[in-house]
């Protein structure tokens, strides 16, 4: 299983830039552009902010706090990364704006208020407009960044699940299919345990105490955001070690999120095993109808490939669950392979007891809009500037990795978020 790291590019053939990103949060910069503008009438007040080094929880958390609100009743449509400046649209409802237009939260700016009749939710975005300054790099490399962005903008950038999609040690995925197999003790491991060298503090503390057998003590160290961790550890003391109660005890909705994330990890597996071809179709594809999303299948791939010439259409990877479609002939081996090199039937998502992932299909390839390189100096020195627009659901990681070829050129990154799919 290649590592999200080790995804091959695109653009392989063109030397990376290299470089670092995030030196300060305005050298990143995105901008939510809404699904839909407020009406202008409504119990829903939509006001946009604009902050810069917080992630959109902690400001929700923050004003939610000044206004005397209950989290879960602010409503956003994505989540923005902290080490940025982003703007978004918020809402509450039945709140006076000019409470809102009050509002005084270090590193947050209310820039306009509207109304609307319903509330803000999650994938309520149109996509996100980035505007990222690359530094420490020879502005002279910008001739290969535009390059790299006009064969993303022509023949597609890969639609990979960018390295947040799988935590902060990338192994989010692992606990995904130890739960698939119903292999509770391996889930537990990878969760509370397995110690290693991104582990720091209580985090490693907690860890290596699971490891040695002590799940009381580790349900004492894990740090308190960690609720699901010692929720499990606490289980495992209780029970005696029995791995299948603590998983129990772990929200259901994260045993989803560790599901998707293997669903995410085997698409990534399909995209890497088509990079060459992102933008050819093949008999028994399953295609994507940009921008709707309608999936029909491929009989003759001939007379579809000027559809696909022209981004009207791409092939799609599994997001594999119970009610998947399947394609045919040589994409749908492919799939079918991929599972079995797992150890997995491919019935295993349809098999009682373990359909609480759907499933469905998504395109091998996105494009990046407007998208343009240039160069210059500010007070911080040179850089290479990138401005491009990606619609909801794609990571502007991928981009970043086919310009720069580095893992993560700097802290990880994508203040897109990316909804959950």
């Amino acid at each position: 299983m290649l590592d999200v790291h080790d995804l091959p590019c695109l653009t392989r053939d063109i030397p990376g830039i290299g470089g670092t990103l995030k030196s300060r949060p305005e050298d990143f910069v995105v901008v939510e552009e809404s699904l839909y503008e407020p009406c202008g009438r409504g119990t829903h007040v939509y006001f946009r902010i604009r902050k810069r080094g917080i992630p959109t929880m902690q400001a929700v958390q923050e004003i939610a706090r000044a206004l005397g609100r209950q989290v879960f009743e602010i409503g956003y449509a994505g989540l923005k990364d902290a080490d940025a400046v982003t703007t978004q649209m918020l809402s509450l409802e039945h709140v006076d704006p000019a409470r809102i237009q009050a509002l005084k939260v270090p590193g947050i700016e209310v820039v306009s208020i509207s109304r609307h009749t319903n509330k803000l939710k999650l994938g309520h975005l149109k996509g996100n407009r980035f505007r990222i300054r690359i530094r420490n790099v020879d502005p002279a490399r910008v001739g290969d960044a535009a390059v790299v962005l006009e064969i993303l903008a022509r023949r597609g950038a890969p639609n990979y699940f960018g390295p947040q999609r799988f935590g902060l040690r990338g192994d989010t995925w692992r606990i995904g299919r130890a739960l698939l197999r119903h292999d509770y003790d391996e889930a537990l491991a990878v969760m509370a345990g397995r110690a290693g060298p991104a582990d720091r503090g209580d985090i490693l503390k907690a860890r290596t105490l699971f490891d040695h057998g002590d799940y009381a003590g580790a349900a004492a160290a894990w740090p308190y955001m960690f609720r699901n961790e010692r929720r499990a550890c606490r289980a495992m003391a209780e029970s005696g070690g029995n791995a299948r109660k603590a998983i129990r005890a772990v929200d259901p909705h994260v045993r989803r999120f560790y599901l998707s994330a293997f669903q995410s990890v085997l698409f990534n597996q399909i995209v890497a095993r088509r990079i060459d071809a992102l933008d050819r179709l093949l008999a028994g594809d399953l295609a994507w109808r940009h921008p709707q999303g309608a999936v029909f299948r491929v009989e003759d791939p001939a007379r579809e490939q000027p559809r696909c010439d022209a981004f009207e259409i791409s092939p799609t990877g599994p997001l594999y669950g119970h009610r998947m479609t399947e394609p045919a002939g040589e994409p749908g081996d492919m799939e079918r392979r991929l599972l079995e090199e797992q150890g997995l039937d491919p019935g295993l998502w349809k098999a009682e007891g373990r359909r609480l992932m759907s499933g469905g299909r998504r395109p091998l390839r996105f494009r990046p809009h407007d998208a343009v390189a240039g160069a210059g100096t500010d007070q911080a020195g040179p850089y290479i500037e990138l401005r491009f627009f990606l619609e909801s659901g794609c990571y502007a990681t991928t981009v970043l990795r086919e310009v720069c070829k580095t893992d993560t050129p700097a802290r990880d990154c994508d203040p897109a978020a990316e909804e959950a799919e």
